[in-house]
């Protein structure tokens, strides 16, 4: 795992040339026609066909767009149908977090929607006050106790930078003017087929405790046109 102060390098050094790019592609290439779907942060292997694919890693991440998602999104108004985040937006810094949101609600079409998904805080917290010690697993640290279990969940070694539950996930999206929040059970369920395909739930990381699952996800929508 890279280390937060070699993250944190690589994105002051690149900070001003992914800016730079995100202006390009929003001027010149962002579409603005169709049915226009973006995924925020695939890493190295969520990668999806027919979306656009955004990340700042250049060098490991497969991606369409090379853009830091603190920074403005890289589409203009009203011209997306779908964002979707699984497992990224915990490693934004904290104050970023409430523009992300409303950036994501500038960019969306009327009616359009968000699926976000999170590190599921809350039920971590529950199996923690189980001494469910087996819930946890073992990354990325090697932990034996339920303590040091719920740490390696919760801050994975000072990559999560905040800790998320749904009543903070619905009070961000009110704040950006979303509305109809709605919880969806991880790898299954969508309230959007039409946008959310089958190729989205696979995609998103297995459940072996399907009636505990450590993702939350929470979809929302821009409110349609009057």
């Amino acid at each position: 795992m890279i280390s937060q102060r070699i993250r944190e390098l690589y994105y002051q050094a690149m900070w001003l040339p992914m800016r730079c790019n995100g202006r390009i592609y929003r001027a010149f290439r962002a579409p603005r026609s169709g049915v226009v779907r973006v995924h925020l942060g695939p890493g190295r292997s969520r990668y999806l066909d027919d979306w656009i694919n955004v990340d700042a890693n250049l060098l490991t991440a497969k991606l369409d767009v090379w853009a830091d998602l603190r920074n403005p999104l890289p589409f203009p108004d009203n011209s997306v149908d779908a964002f979707y985040s699984h497992h990224v937006i915990e490693h934004l810094p904290p104050d970023i977090l409430p523009t992300h949101f409303a950036e994501m609600h500038r960019c969306l079409k009327p009616g359009g929607m968000i699926r976000i998904a999170v590190p599921d805080t809350e039920m971590a917290m529950r199996k923690y006050l189980q001494n469910d010690t087996a819930w946890f697993g073992d990354w990325p640290s090697k932990r034996r106790s339920i303590g040091g279990r719920f740490d390696n969940f919760v801050m994975c070694q000072g990559e999560h930078r905040s800790i998320l539950t749904s009543s903070y996930l619905i009070e961000l999206m009110e704040d950006a003017q979303f509305e109809a929040m709605q919880r969806c059970r991880p790898t299954a369920e969508t309230t959007r087929p039409e946008l959310i395909g089958p190729e989205v739930l696979a995609n998103e990381t297995l459940e072996p405790c399907p009636d505990a699952p450590f993702t939350l996800t929470l979809e929302a929508q821009k409110r349609c046109a009057p």
